[in-house]
């Protein structure tokens, strides 16, 4: 069948279906990764308050509690490290961060394994029972506290100890050790409802990122440019390709067509009466001395160039985004990928604007799965 440009043309539909097969299937990612996140915030919301021990628990392990301690968690496998070079880690916080991706089962460079035992939580220590003795933190001697973000290693100094030690865990019970550890040098410094408050502002502020359905694409929006392979940037690209070159040959000064070199007539006096007229035979056809051609007045176009201004290592860009640190840009404009490398499916994202780790740009700022398949998020976009 024929293509037209009526609205009832076969190649119209066929356009529509496939815009409206391409946003139900990001539509429905987008959802399922925003349900995912709402399900945990909510699973660590119910954790933080219920989360409670109880002196019943320890019974059976190699470990004599306080009149007023009691066991909160237990992990069986676990294993001792200790760092072998001085470091200072960050004082211990009650930061309930949202998962940067999968962590991967490997040991931090400079960290040795000594021991292996069990992991065990309790309201006022941790405790490793290992096969070489025992290990305590008390929460009240903890100086420092680093979880590894792409490791389950979590570091911990405190104060009548020397060199840094921790523990490496599964990486799939990782996530909860370091949550329930949280919980409980809260409860130790009696703040387990600032953890809960910060969840549910965390769960309010997901809750604004719930993705919509998209609108349904009809027949009478296609256009002729989707026809062109990268559609109307493609157009725009050929359009200024050709209003730029016919002025860059009209402001030119192309040399003399005629090629040939210009020779000046030698003047010659005029014969006297007395003296008898010389022959002279010319040396051969002499060109007039050729004017040259009135330069231009006009001055040359200046080279349009951006706006000077810090970007602390972002792209060049009219539209004020830098790396600096600022306000986040959740509403991109419509350019941004002309000067930003943006990951495929961009415009599905429903976050704020975040660097990945391997250069690209992502509207998925704040989302767990930020970044994922980019070696995960590097720093924020600001204006």
């Amino acid at each position: 069948m024929a293509k037209t440009d009526s609205t009832g043309s076969t190649w119209r539909y066929r356009w529509a279906h496939r815009q409206n097969v391409r946003r139900v299937s990001t539509y429905r990612g987008a959802e399922a990764a925003w349900r995912r996140r709402d399900d945990e915030l909510r699973r660590l919301r119910a954790l933080a308050a219920d989360f409670r021990g109880s002196a019943a628990a320890g019974a059976g392990l190699a470990l004599e509690l306080a009149a007023d301690e009691v066991v909160l968690w237990a992990l069986p496998a676990a294993q001792l490290v200790e760092v072998r070079h001085t470091t200072v880690l960050p004082a211990p916080d009650l930061t309930v961060a949202p998962r940067t991706g999968p962590l991967r089962p490997r040991r931090p460079d400079g960290v040795r394994v000594t021991d292996a035992g069990m992991a065990v939580i309790t309201s006022r220590r941790l405790v490793l029972l290992g096969g070489r003795g025992r290990r305590d933190w008390a929460y009240g001697r903890i100086t420092g506290l680093a979880h590894d973000p792409a490791a389950p290693v979590t570091l911990i100094q405190v104060l009548d100890r020397r060199r840094t030690s921790g523990l490496l865990l599964p990486t799939d019970a990782a996530p909860d050790f370091r949550f329930k550890l949280t919980l409980a040098f809260a409860d130790a410094i009696e703040q387990r409802a600032a953890v809960v408050a910060q969840l549910d502002e965390q769960i309010a502020e997901h809750a604004q990122l719930k993705p919509f359905r998209p609108a349904a694409a009809t027949p009478g929006q296609a256009r002729l440019s989707s026809f062109v392979p990268g559609g109307r940037r493609t157009l725009a690209v050929a359009a200024a390709i050709a209003l730029l070159v016919p002025a860059a040959l009209i402001e030119s000064d192309p040399s003399d067509p005629t090629g040939g070199a210009e020779v000046a007539v030698a003047a010659t006096p005029a014969p006297t009466a007395s003296a008898k007229p010389a022959l002279i035979r010319p040396a051969g056809p002499a060109l007039a001395l050729k004017p040259p051609p009135p330069k231009s007045t006009t001055s040359p176009r200046p080279s349009p160039s951006a706006t000077p201004g810090p970007r602390c290592g972002a792209p060049e860009n009219p539209l004020g985004y830098d790396f600096c640190g600022g306000t986040r840009i959740r509403k991109p404009a419509a350019e941004v990928c002309d000067w930003f490398d943006c990951v495929p499916q961009f415009w599905a994202g429903r976050g704020y604007l975040v660097q990945c780790r391997d250069g690209s740009v992502s509207l998925a700022g704040g989302r767990s799965n930020a970044c994922a398949e980019h070696r995960g998020v590097r720093r924020t976009v600001t204006k």
